[in-house]
């Protein structure tokens, strides 16, 4: 059974890593006619018929871009980045990284837009380390020229858009260009303060090609990892234990006896589930390692709890020889613990698990839906026992009742011939009915 678990993760795992090198490469996803209607895309359109756009994976999005070569064999770059930004109060950001595809060490252009300035301001940023532990963020010069930087808050197509001119040197590789974006809803005067720590901030990253379009996109690599870390871990955790405490109850000794071979299924849906599940917990662990800016505190601390509590349960079922008899005195406190154990992750697991969904927005629904399902059939299977447990209990009853108002009363009566027993005989005893 172990062996089966862990065929099962080794193909999980390897048709995730399949999917990753798939999509490492990936061509571009033409942006949407809204955002090609924008005035500053036309201009740029109308300057060289070069101009490519994509979506981005995150954060709705969308780049346009062309360039060419000086004579001091530098780099022009023309981007143009927009979202759908339509509060009041809020910032983009894009800017790209000599070294790494990540935000610290970023050389970045932001616009940010208040209610009291009819014109959005713009301004270039280092972002330091310092910055997301919390320093301020000021506007300051980079290591390359930008000119013609330009907002365009065009609320007739929804777009919150950046345009500018770049001049990159030769340490900047047009054919992988590391580059980020970031979307905030929080300004402070006009500075940007720290944006969500949701999944779509955390993968607003990848490595682009300008000349062909491709891109290696960071994000979706850690998008894969998440899909195998929450389906192990609602099959292993969130199905297959809860089977096992179904098993328990129901087919151990009322309504249905099936001795020992309720034991052996308990046994199997535990011990599988749990390595399931611990292997999806430790791939989460990695993923949080990964992402050492964003913590899901609660997320992390119900993992480990849940990886704990499961931990002593199967740990319990494998030692044998720690198990107390049914004859031994410490046997009920031995039930009640390993009892409470159990029920309480029966809350615990579906809390943590919808806390997971949760994370995923706004990308959550089909897994949302989809455990809805595995809870409302799970439900449905525990409800059909406890009726029949019931029905059987009270069916017994009614019939033990019946049995006994309907059996014969014996009545010893002494009766004596004469009046008095004989010296040395006994009582005779007669049975009557009533």
């Amino acid at each position: 059974m172990q062996s089966f678990a862990l065929s099962t993760i080794f193909i999980l795992i390897s048709l995730s890593s399949l999917s990753i090198v798939v999509s490492s490469s990936k061509p571009l996803n033409p942006c949407n006619d809204d955002f090609l209607h924008i005035q500053a895309y036309k201009q740029m359109q109308n300057q060289t018929n070069t101009t490519q756009c994509k979506k981005l994976s995150s954060l709705q999005a969308q780049f346009a871009w062309n360039y060419h070569k000086t004579s001091h064999n530098q780099t022009q770059l023309n981007i143009l980045i927009g979202t759908k930004l339509i509060t009041t109060t809020g910032w983009l950001a894009w800017g790209i990284n000599p070294d790494l595809p990540r935000m610290v060490g970023t050389r970045a252009i932001i616009a940010v837009k208040v209610p009291s300035q009819i014109t959005p301001s713009v301004n270039t940023y280092n972002i330091t380390k310092d910055i997301q532990l919390g320093c301020k963020l000021q506007p300051s010069g980079i290591d390359f020229m930008v000119q013609n930087m330009t907002v365009v808050d065009d609320k007739n197509v929804g777009f919150f858009s950046v345009f500018a001119t770049l001049v990159l040197p030769q340490r900047y590789n047009v054919s992988s260009l590391n580059h980020v974006w970031q979307v905030g809803y929080c300004v402070d005067g006009l500075e940007p303060k720290m944006h969500e720590a949701s999944l779509g901030n955390l993968d607003s990253k990848e490595i682009l090609d300008l000349e062909t379009g491709d891109c290696q996109n960071i994000g979706q690599h850690r998008r894969h990892m998440r899909k195998v870390h929450g389906i192990l871990n609602i099959i292993g955790w969130g199905t297959l234990l809860p089977i096992g405490v179904i098993v328990a109850r129901y087919f151990k000794q009322f309504p249905i006896k099936l001795d020992p071979c309720w034991y052996y299924f308990h046994y199997s849906c535990q011990v599988v589930g749990y390595i399931l599940g611990t292997a999806g917990w430790g791939l989460g662990l990695f993923l949080g390692h990964e992402s050492k800016y964003y913590t899901f505190h609660s997320h992390r601390v119900l993992g480990i709890c849940i990886f704990g509590f499961t931990t002593l349960q199967v740990t319990q079922i494998l030692a044998f020889q720690f198990k107390p008899t049914q004859e031994d005195e410490y046997r009920k406190h031995w039930n009640v613990y390993h009892h409470f154990l159990g029920y309480a992750l029966l809350v615990m697991i579906p809390v943590n698990i919808y806390k997971g969904i949760k994370l995923l927005k706004p990308d959550n629904i089909t897994w949302k839906w989809t455990y809805n399902g595995i809870l409302v059939l799970l439900g449905v299977v525990v409800l059909a026992f406890e009726i029949l447990t019931w029905a059987v209990f009270l069916y017994k009853k009614c019939c033990k009742k019946t049995v006994e108002e309907s059996s014969p009363r014996r009545v010893e009566i002494e009766e004596d011939s004469k009046g008095q027993t004989n010296e040395g005989s006994s009582p005779r005893k007669t049975e009557v009915e009533e």
